[in-house]
Protein backbone atom coordinates (compact mmCIF):
# COMPACT_ATOMS: atom_id res chain seq x y z
CA UNK A 1 0.00 0.00 0.00
CA UNK A 2 1.39 3.41 -0.98
CA UNK A 3 2.41 5.87 1.70
CA UNK A 4 -0.23 8.57 2.20
CA UNK A 5 0.35 12.08 0.92
CA UNK A 6 0.00 14.23 4.03
CA UNK A 7 -0.79 17.27 1.89
CA UNK A 8 -3.70 15.61 0.12
CA UNK A 9 -7.22 14.97 1.38
CA UNK A 10 -7.84 12.13 -1.08
CA UNK A 11 -5.89 8.90 -0.82
CA UNK A 12 -3.60 7.93 -3.66
CA UNK A 13 -5.18 5.24 -5.81
CA UNK A 14 -3.25 1.98 -5.92
CA UNK A 15 -2.84 0.26 -9.26
CA UNK A 16 -5.07 -2.76 -8.69
CA UNK A 17 -3.88 -4.36 -11.93
CA UNK A 18 -0.49 -5.07 -10.35
CA UNK A 19 -1.97 -6.81 -7.30
CA UNK A 20 -1.72 -10.58 -7.40
CA UNK A 21 -5.22 -11.20 -6.01
CA UNK A 22 -6.72 -9.05 -8.77
CA UNK A 23 -4.70 -10.87 -11.43
CA UNK A 24 -5.84 -14.19 -10.00
CA UNK A 25 -9.45 -12.95 -10.04
CA UNK A 26 -9.12 -12.25 -13.76
CA UNK A 27 -7.83 -15.77 -14.35
CA UNK A 28 -10.61 -17.19 -12.17
CA UNK A 29 -13.31 -15.33 -14.11
CA UNK A 30 -12.09 -16.63 -17.47
CA UNK A 31 -11.58 -20.13 -16.08
CA UNK A 32 -15.14 -20.12 -14.71
CA UNK A 33 -16.55 -18.91 -18.02
CA UNK A 34 -14.76 -21.67 -19.95
CA UNK A 35 -15.62 -24.28 -17.31
CA UNK A 36 -19.36 -23.59 -17.51
CA UNK A 37 -19.24 -23.52 -21.31
CA UNK A 38 -17.50 -26.90 -21.48
CA UNK A 39 -19.14 -28.87 -18.69
CA UNK A 40 -22.59 -27.40 -17.97
CA UNK A 41 -25.63 -27.75 -20.20
CA UNK A 42 -27.00 -24.62 -21.83
CA UNK A 43 -29.97 -23.37 -19.83
CA UNK A 44 -28.57 -24.57 -16.51
CA UNK A 45 -29.10 -21.71 -14.03
CA UNK A 46 -25.80 -22.61 -12.38
CA UNK A 47 -23.97 -21.16 -15.40
CA UNK A 48 -25.21 -17.63 -14.70
CA UNK A 49 -24.67 -18.03 -10.97
CA UNK A 50 -21.05 -19.10 -11.33
CA UNK A 51 -20.12 -16.60 -14.05
CA UNK A 52 -21.78 -13.72 -12.22
CA UNK A 53 -20.10 -14.66 -8.93
CA UNK A 54 -16.70 -14.75 -10.65
CA UNK A 55 -17.38 -11.43 -12.37
CA UNK A 56 -18.63 -9.83 -9.15
CA UNK A 57 -15.42 -10.86 -7.39
CA UNK A 58 -13.28 -9.24 -10.07
CA UNK A 59 -15.38 -6.11 -10.62
CA UNK A 60 -15.84 -5.28 -6.95
CA UNK A 61 -12.08 -5.26 -6.49
CA UNK A 62 -11.85 -2.63 -9.24
CA UNK A 63 -14.76 -0.59 -7.87
CA UNK A 64 -13.38 -0.85 -4.35
CA UNK A 65 -10.06 0.64 -5.38
CA UNK A 66 -11.76 3.39 -7.39
CA UNK A 67 -14.07 4.39 -4.51
CA UNK A 68 -11.26 3.97 -2.00
CA UNK A 69 -9.69 7.23 -3.15
CA UNK A 70 -12.36 9.06 -1.19
CA UNK A 71 -13.64 6.44 1.26
CA UNK A 72 -11.73 3.70 3.03
CA UNK A 73 -15.04 2.46 4.43
CA UNK A 74 -16.52 2.03 0.95
CA UNK A 75 -13.40 0.25 -0.29
CA UNK A 76 -13.56 -2.21 2.60
CA UNK A 77 -17.26 -2.83 1.93
CA UNK A 78 -16.73 -3.51 -1.77
CA UNK A 79 -13.76 -5.78 -1.09
CA UNK A 80 -15.96 -7.71 1.32
CA UNK A 81 -18.57 -8.04 -1.45
CA UNK A 82 -15.82 -9.36 -3.71
CA UNK A 83 -14.76 -11.91 -1.09
CA UNK A 84 -18.38 -13.00 -0.58
CA UNK A 85 -18.75 -13.57 -4.32
CA UNK A 86 -15.55 -15.61 -4.43
CA UNK A 87 -16.78 -17.74 -1.50
CA UNK A 88 -20.07 -18.30 -3.30
CA UNK A 89 -18.18 -19.44 -6.38
CA UNK A 90 -16.08 -21.79 -4.25
CA UNK A 91 -19.29 -23.40 -2.99
CA UNK A 92 -20.47 -23.87 -6.58
CA UNK A 93 -17.25 -25.64 -7.57
CA UNK A 94 -17.47 -27.86 -4.49
CA UNK A 95 -21.13 -28.65 -5.21
CA UNK A 96 -20.28 -29.52 -8.81
CA UNK A 97 -17.59 -31.98 -7.77
CA UNK A 98 -19.67 -33.54 -4.98
CA UNK A 99 -22.86 -33.95 -7.00
CA UNK A 100 -20.96 -35.72 -9.80
CA UNK A 101 -18.98 -37.95 -7.43
CA UNK A 102 -15.69 -36.33 -8.46
CA UNK A 103 -12.81 -35.75 -6.05
CA UNK A 104 -12.14 -32.54 -4.16
CA UNK A 105 -8.37 -32.59 -3.88
CA UNK A 106 -7.07 -32.28 -0.33
CA UNK A 107 -3.58 -32.63 1.13
CA UNK A 108 -3.74 -36.43 0.91
CA UNK A 109 -4.31 -36.32 -2.86
CA UNK A 110 -1.15 -37.07 -4.91
CA UNK A 111 -1.59 -33.96 -7.08
CA UNK A 112 -2.65 -31.56 -4.33
CA UNK A 113 0.84 -30.20 -3.64
CA UNK A 114 1.54 -29.40 -7.30
CA UNK A 115 -1.89 -27.81 -7.66
CA UNK A 116 -1.31 -25.52 -4.69
CA UNK A 117 2.17 -24.58 -5.87
CA UNK A 118 0.91 -23.78 -9.37
CA UNK A 119 -1.93 -21.56 -8.17
CA UNK A 120 0.19 -19.87 -5.53
CA UNK A 121 2.95 -18.75 -7.88
CA UNK A 122 0.98 -18.18 -11.07
CA UNK A 123 -1.21 -15.11 -11.17
CA UNK A 124 -1.91 -14.02 -14.72
CA UNK A 125 -4.51 -15.31 -17.14
CA UNK A 126 -1.79 -16.28 -19.61
CA UNK A 127 -0.51 -18.84 -17.10
CA UNK A 128 -3.85 -20.67 -17.05
CA UNK A 129 -5.41 -20.12 -20.45
CA UNK A 130 -3.38 -22.73 -22.35
CA UNK A 131 -4.93 -25.44 -20.13
CA UNK A 132 -8.58 -24.40 -20.41
CA UNK A 133 -9.30 -26.87 -23.21
CA UNK A 134 -7.02 -29.59 -21.82
CA UNK A 135 -8.03 -29.94 -18.18
CA UNK A 136 -10.74 -32.41 -17.24
CA UNK A 137 -13.76 -31.18 -15.29
CA UNK A 138 -12.23 -32.48 -12.05
CA UNK A 139 -8.90 -30.78 -12.73
CA UNK A 140 -10.48 -27.50 -13.78
CA UNK A 141 -12.86 -27.35 -10.82
CA UNK A 142 -10.04 -28.02 -8.38
CA UNK A 143 -7.94 -25.27 -9.94
CA UNK A 144 -10.94 -22.98 -9.50
CA UNK A 145 -11.21 -23.99 -5.84
CA UNK A 146 -7.53 -23.34 -5.27
CA UNK A 147 -7.73 -19.91 -6.91
CA UNK A 148 -10.73 -19.02 -4.74
CA UNK A 149 -8.73 -19.99 -1.67
CA UNK A 150 -5.67 -17.91 -2.56
CA UNK A 151 -7.67 -14.86 -3.62
CA UNK A 152 -9.60 -14.84 -0.35
CA UNK A 153 -6.46 -15.32 1.74
CA UNK A 154 -4.55 -12.56 -0.05
CA UNK A 155 -7.49 -10.17 0.19
CA UNK A 156 -7.74 -10.85 3.93
CA UNK A 157 -4.08 -9.85 4.33
CA UNK A 158 -4.63 -6.72 2.23
CA UNK A 159 -7.68 -5.67 4.27
CA UNK A 160 -5.74 -6.03 7.51
CA UNK A 161 -3.13 -3.62 6.11
CA UNK A 162 -5.95 -1.25 5.17
CA UNK A 163 -7.31 -1.34 8.71
CA UNK A 164 -3.85 -0.52 10.11
CA UNK A 165 -3.52 2.35 7.64
CA UNK A 166 -6.95 3.66 8.65
CA UNK A 167 -6.02 3.58 12.35
CA UNK A 168 -2.73 5.38 11.70
CA UNK A 169 -3.86 7.92 9.09
CA UNK A 170 -7.65 8.08 9.40
CA UNK A 171 -10.28 8.35 6.71
CA UNK A 172 -11.32 11.30 4.61
CA UNK A 173 -13.00 13.10 7.54
CA UNK A 174 -9.81 12.90 9.56
CA UNK A 175 -7.71 14.01 6.58
CA UNK A 176 -10.06 16.96 5.94
CA UNK A 177 -9.76 18.00 9.59
CA UNK A 178 -5.98 17.72 9.40
CA UNK A 179 -5.97 19.75 6.19
CA UNK A 180 -8.12 22.48 7.76
CA UNK A 181 -5.96 22.50 10.87
CA UNK A 182 -2.83 22.70 8.75
CA UNK A 183 -4.32 25.57 6.75
CA UNK A 184 -5.27 27.47 9.90
CA UNK A 185 -1.84 26.83 11.40
CA UNK A 186 -0.07 28.10 8.28
CA UNK A 187 -2.39 31.11 8.13
CA UNK A 188 -1.68 31.95 11.79
CA UNK A 189 2.08 31.67 11.25
CA UNK A 190 1.89 33.96 8.21
CA UNK A 191 -0.11 36.57 10.16
CA UNK A 192 2.36 36.46 13.06
CA UNK A 193 5.27 36.88 10.64
CA UNK A 194 3.59 39.91 9.02
CA UNK A 195 2.89 41.40 12.44
CA UNK A 196 6.55 41.06 13.44
CA UNK A 197 7.64 42.59 10.17
CA UNK A 198 5.21 45.49 10.64
CA UNK A 199 6.43 46.11 14.20
CA UNK A 200 10.03 46.10 13.00
CA UNK A 201 9.16 48.54 10.20
CA UNK A 202 7.49 50.92 12.69
CA UNK A 203 10.54 50.79 14.95
CA UNK A 204 12.79 51.60 12.02
CA UNK A 205 10.52 54.48 11.01
CA UNK A 206 10.67 55.94 14.53
CA UNK A 207 14.44 55.64 14.53
CA UNK A 208 14.73 57.47 11.23
CA UNK A 209 12.45 60.25 12.46
CA UNK A 210 14.62 60.77 15.52
CA UNK A 211 17.75 60.96 13.37
CA UNK A 212 16.16 63.67 11.20
CA UNK A 213 15.52 65.98 14.20
CA UNK A 214 18.17 68.75 14.67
Amino acid sequence: MEAPDNNSILRQQNNWQTLYFYQKSQALYQLTFEFTKRFLTRGDRTIDQMVQAARSGKQNIVEGFADGVASTEMELKLLNVARSSIKELREDFEDYLTSRHLTIWTNDHPRYGRLQEFCKYHNKLDDYQPYFQRWSEEEMANVGLSLCHYIDRMMTTYQKKMETDFIENGGIKERMSAARLGYRTNQKEEIETLQRQLAAARQELERLKKEEKP
